[in-house]
This record gives C-alpha cells, sequence and structure tokens, in this order.
C-alpha cells in the first residue's frame, strides 16, 4: 500500500514537471484510477498548484448559509390568506325621541328669558300648549332623526305642517309622495303617518286637539326624515354586509333637512330630489313601473333545463315556441320553416334543430354550442316578472351607495354582466367583455378614479396568491420564480434570489413581495388601466385570451380582464389606438397619466340599464342578492309597527 502510493506519486510529480498545463480533469482520472487515500490526494494538489506539502487537511470551505438554513429549517405551518367575508347583517336600532328632553329645555330657555317674541307668537304658543300633552307619546326613530328633532324644535319651537285648520298643503304634499314610495323602490309601509281624523281637529276638548295635533307633527318629521335618509343613502348600510363591500360614508346633516322642509314650500320636490340624480337610476325605476303594470309572462321555462341534441326534455317545445314568438322578420325568414315543422308537443330535440338553437343563442350574445341549458333557457326565456321586480329593486337600492351624479365621462363595470363600458357625455362609446373574480376570489364593490396606463406592466404578485398559491410550491421547488421570469425584493429594496430563501421559514406573514417582469406570459398583458386602491384590482389585458369566448367569465382572482384592453386604455386617455401600440411597441415599462381622472364604477347590478335605457338581467354570481335581500328584511320587520 505505501509502496503504491510512492508510485503513484512519483508519477504525478514527473508529470506536473516536464508538462504544465496537465489539465485538472486528468488530474481527477488520475486520482479516481488510484487507491490513494484523501489526504494523499489533498498533498497531491497542493503540490501541483505550488502550494507546497502540507502536513494539515485544509479546512472545508462552509456552504452557503442559506443552502445549510433550509437543510435545518422545520417548516412553519401553512396559513391561508382567507377572503373577505359575509357578515350577519344588523339594521341600526331604533330609539324614543326623547320629548322630556324638548319640554324641559323649552321650559327652562322660558324661565331663564321670560317671554320672548318667539314664545309669544300664537303658533308657537299652540306648539308650546300641545307639546305639554304628549308625555307618553312613544315614537321611534333612527338615533340622527330623533337628535335632528330634538334639535330643530328646540331651536324653532313652532308647528311646521300643521296649520289652524290641520294639516296644512306641504304637509299633504309630502304624506303624498310617502305614500308612493314604491314608485321609486322604497316601501311605503315604512313611513306610515296617520291623519288624525278632522273631528279631532275640531275638537271641543283643548287637550284632546293639542295632542293630536303634536304626534301628527312629530310623526311626520320622524318619517320625511326616514325618507330623506331612505333615497340618498340607502336603507342598508352596504360595508356592513361584507368585505366585499367598500363605500365612504355619504353625508346626510338630519337637521339641516328638516330645516330646509320647514323652510320651503315644495318639501315634497325637495324630497325627491334626493333620490339619485341620473340615467341609471331613471332607467330602473322605468323599468319597475313597467313590470308592474304587465302581465306574468305566459311561457314559463323551468329554469334548470339542460338537453344536448338528440336528447328530450318536457320544456323543451316551450322553448321553440318563446324563439317562434319573439323572432322579427329577418329571423322568420331563415328559420320558420324549420320552427313549422316541429310538432307543438315533440320533446326531442332533433339534430336539424342545431342551426335554430345556435342562431337564437348568437342573437342572445351566447356561445352558440347548440346546446341548451340554463344560460341559454335565461337568455331566451326571461326570468320572471317577480324575479326581475325584485333585482330592479335590488339595484335601485344599491345605487342609492354610489353618487348621486355618476358623471357624464366614466367607465362602468358590472360583474354580473361580466361587460365594462366607456361612456362619454352620458353616451356609451364603447363596451366589451369582461372577466371577473370567481366566486372564491370576488372583484369588490366600489368606485374610484382612473389615474393612469401603465404599458409592459411588472405584475406584483397579491400577498393572498403568494401565499395560498406559489408558497407551497416554493417549499418544494424554491428557484420556481427564478426560471419563470418572477423577481424577488427584499425589506431592504434589493433583489433576492429565490432559490437563496429558506420559503419553509414563512407562513401568512412572507417579509418578500415578488412581482413579474413584462413579457409575453406577464399575467396582465400588455398594459394595466390604474385606479389604486386597497384591493389592488384594476383593468388588464390578459394572455389567456380563450376565456372571453365562454358566456359566463368568473375566473379570475379579483381583477377586470379586458377583451379590448387597447382600445379602453386609448379612450379614458382620449388618444387613438395606434398611439397605445406604439406605447407597448417598444417594451418598456412606463407610465402614462390621463388627462383628467375619470370614475371608474366596479359595479354588481343583476338589473343592469346600459346607457340607452335597456334593463337587462343576470345572474347573482356571488349570491350577494340573497345577502342584500335578508338585510332589508330585517330593516323592514325592525320598522313595522308595534316591533
Amino acid at each position: 500500500m505505501f509502496g503504491a502510493r510512492k508510485t503513484v506519486g512519483t508519477r504525478i510529480m514527473t508529470a506536473k514537471a516536464t508538462r504544465v498545463g496537465l489539465s485538472i480533469l486528468a488530474l481527477g482520472a488520475a486520482l479516481a484510477g488510484s487507491s490513494v487515500s484523501a489526504n494523499a490526494e489533498q498533498y497531491l494538489l497542493d503540490m501541483l498548484f505550488g502550494n507546497g506539502a502540507r502536513q494539515q487537511r485544509p479546512v472545508e470551505r462552509p456552504r452557503e448559509p442559506m443552502q445549510q438554513e433550509t437543510r435545518r429549517t422545520a417548516p412553519v405551518p401553512l396559513v391561508k390568506v382567507s377572503a373577505p367575508s359575509y357578515y350577519t347583517y344588523k339594521p341600526e336600532a331604533l330609539i324614543k325621541v326623547d320629548f322630556g328632553e324638548l319640554v324641559a329645555a323649552l321650559s327652562n330657555e322660558s324661565e331663564d328669558t321670560g317671554a320672548t317674541d318667539r314664545t309669544e307668537a300664537p303658533e308657537s304658543s299652540d306648539f308650546l300648549k300641545a307639546l305639554s300633552e304628549i308625555s307618553d307619546f312613544e315614537l321611534p326613530a333612527e338615533q340622527k332623526i330623533a337628535a335632528a328633532i330634538i334639535e330643530h324644535y328646540k331651536a324653532d319651537p313652532a308647528f311646521i305642517w300643521v296649520g289652524e285648520e290641520g294639516p296644512n298643503e306641504q304637509a299633504k304634499a309630502v304624506i303624498g309622495l310617502l305614500n308612493e314610495a314604491a314608485d321609486f323602490g322604497l316601501s311605503e309601509t315604512d313611513y306610515v303617518v296617520n291623519i288624525p281624523a278632522a273631528d279631532r281637529f275640531a275638537s271641543k276638548d283643548e287637550d284632546e286637539r293639542l295632542r293630536a295635533l303634536a304626534r301628527f307633527e312629530f310623526t311626520l318629521s320622524a318619517r320625511a326624515l326616514r325618507y330623506a335618509r331612505d333615497a340618498k343613502i340607502g336603507r342598508v348600510h352596504p360595508n356592513k354586509l361584507s368585505g366585499y363591500h367598500d363605500f365612504p360614508a355619504k353625508p346626510l346633516d338630519e337637521r339641516a333637512v328638516l330645516r330646509i322642509l320647514a323652510g320651503t314650500s315644495r318639501p315634497a320636490a325637495y324630497l325627491e330630489s334626493l333620490h339619485p340624480q341620473n340615467a341609471l337610476y331613471a332607467a330602473l325605476r322605468s323599468e319597475l313601473k313597467t313590470l308592474r303594470a304587465s302581465e306574468e309572462q305566459e311561457i314559463v321555462v323551468d329554469p334548470a333545463t339542460f338537453v344536448r341534441p338528440g336528447g328530450s326534455h318536457s320544456d323543451f317545445p316551450k322553448l321553440l315556441a318563446i324563439i317562434e314568438r319573439d323572432a322579427d322578420a329577418a329571423f322568420r325568414a331563415e328559420y320558420g320553416e324549420m320552427l313549422a315543422a316541429h310538432r307543438e308537443d315533440e320533446e326531442t330535440y332533433a339534430q336539424e334543430l342545431v342551426p335554430l338553437i345556435k342562431a337564437a343563442q348568437k342573437l342572445h350574445d351566447l356561445k352558440p354550442d347548440g346546446i341548451v341549458g340554463p344560460q341559454t333557457v335565461r337568455a331566451l326565456a326571461g326570468e320572471s316578472r317577480a324575479s326581475r321586480i325584485e333585482k330592479v329593486l335590488l339595484a335601485m337600492e344599491r345605487l342609492r351607495w354610489h353618487p348621486s351624479h355618476l358623471g357624464s365621462t366614466r367607465v362602468m363595470i358590472n360583474a354580473p354582466s361580466f361587460t365594462a363600458s366607456f361612456v362619454e357625455n352620458n353616451e356609451e362609446k364603447l363596451t366589451m367583455r369582461a372577466v371577473v373574480g370567481t366566486p372564491s376570489n370576488q372583484t369588490n364593490f366600489f368606485y374610484d378614479r382612473i389615474e393612469y396606463v401603465e404599458y409592459n406592466p411588472y405584475w406584483g404578485v397579491p400577498r393572498s396568491i403568494l401565499v395560498n398559491e406559489k408558497l407551497p410550491r416554493l417549499r418544494r421547488d424554491p428557484g420556481y420564480l427564478d426560471r419563470s421570469g418572477y423577481e424577488v425584493i427584499n425589506s431592504s429594496g434589493q433583489r433576492v434570489s429565490s432559490a437563496s430563501i429558506d420559503w419553509n421559514r414563512y407562513g401568512a406573514n412572507i417579509p418578500f413581495s415578488v412581482r413579474q417582469r413584462p413579457g409575453p406570459s406577464n399575467a396582465l398583458g400588455a398594459l394595466k388601466i390604474m385606479f389604486p386602491n386597497k384591493h389592488n384590482i384594476y383593468m388588464h389585458d390578459t394572455p389567456a385570451k380563450h376565456l372571453f369566448n365562454q358566456d359566463t367569465r368568473a375566473y379570475s382572482h379579483g381583477c377586470v380582464r379586458l377583451q379590448d384592453p387597447q382600445a379602453m386604455a386609448a379612450a379614458v386617455l382620449d388618444t387613438s389606438v395606434e398611439e397605445v401600440g406604439s406605447s407597448i411597441s417598444t417594451g418598456r415599462n412606463a407610465r402614462q397619466n390621463l388627462p383628467n381622472a375619470i370614475p371608474v364604477y366596479v359595479g354588481y347590478f343583476t338589473a343592469w340599464a346600459d346607457a340607452s335605457g335597456d334593463v337587462t338581467y343576470h345572474p347573482d354570481i356571488y349570491d350577494r342578492d340573497a345577502h342584500l335581500n335578508e338585510a332589508l328584511a330585517k330593516v323592514h320587520e325592525l320598522r313595522a309597527p308595534g316591533s
């Protein structure tokens, strides 16, 4: 063994002396083929590179810190970033108007200041006498309304709604408006005011007359203020419905409203003006009136009907009857004979009827696949009158959460219809298909202002996607992001390698941000249209163009993908599609600000009116109609007399 070591050493030293350029590979081969020990190998390497013979083996170079850490660290349990949730809705509690406070305040003022011109006026004197007769009157009202009533009558202790003969003309006009609340999508039972019989106003019993006057006065003030609140801000507080709703509080000064009602000769007109003043609301109100005046549809098809060519369904003949009923001259000219040849009681979907069904689907902007399913049934047969009325009422309530004036130039996104539209000078100039969030990654409901367009954008991976979807893979394959066109940024703003990170150490709180570089595979495509918001939602391009061919387009993580993003970008920038394309063609990440910020409404309306006033109906893809209906029922129950 010892001799073998010497022989090999002599051979290599000779090679070094005669061939200084001996390759490392050759040396490795020589060593690999010998029986030398590890110490001998190290000795020979030292001799080869001129380090001299060493009696001690050098210290091994340490591994990369992260590699050592990755091998040692036990994985932190994976924790999902949860989506927003729906809440159990709790309507605002009612309190009793504190007339004792009002009586005490006015009594103290009278004692402190003596009789004043205000309290000596006949109408003020009658009011104070009437007020003294209602100490036991219980009037439930919302807290701000109750406070506004007390504060107003403290400052102005006089009747608003009562004259010498009883209810004045202003009172009659307001009561007439309250009784017509259903025309505006409200419930008239929420604003009931009982007018005392004429003989009670003329009663010889002065105490009874004053009591009736006071009760009528305060009840009408309370219900008029409730109507004002409901018309202006809605009956339901949207942000109490779910974490997906995000609306700023709409200001309403109830005391100022009561002061205006007391000072105007047209209080009913003022109250009516508090409803949304936009074409969308007007179209829904008109649709509601039409629906209530119409008869129930004579042909009702089971909404769950599903039949393929060659199959049968009992409601298939009904669907053909609806197609024939609603067909225009052009459709009849092409498919009339086909419809006439099919027996009214024939439940089989014959192959020769496929072109007819496809043509009908195409007319309703559906994928013409010839398969009769719920989408086709909904489009062709429509919904029941009751269902459509309900959707219109919910849409009117939702519009009250928005600004009264939407803006003559705006972008309207509606999740249930999967559409995005650009409106300029109240005229719809552009509309396109859109892809919105899935039911588990819902697109939020809010409004904002579009500020800029970004070309060749980076995609900042949202925390929920990073934690829920990418982290499990990164634990198995730490270099995945490096190879897939992503950049990892640490808390100091420095780029780091994904492979250098021990992803096992992190759960829901990852101290890195991740973004995808611009390029053909970027999730945002060639551009994004930004209205910065806390939900990280915006409009953007997408490489997944095929999804726009689907009828139901709820596929995103919450953002809004556009079928024609360059056209939308050109519209909001007030430029041409060619200019937008030119900015993209540079390949550089760049930002272009809008000349003027434009309102954008990320909406949720299952009854939706376009700019021309035509109302269409859409499925409740996120079940938000059900939650809003439940909340409205609770409000109505709370307000019911005697509740």
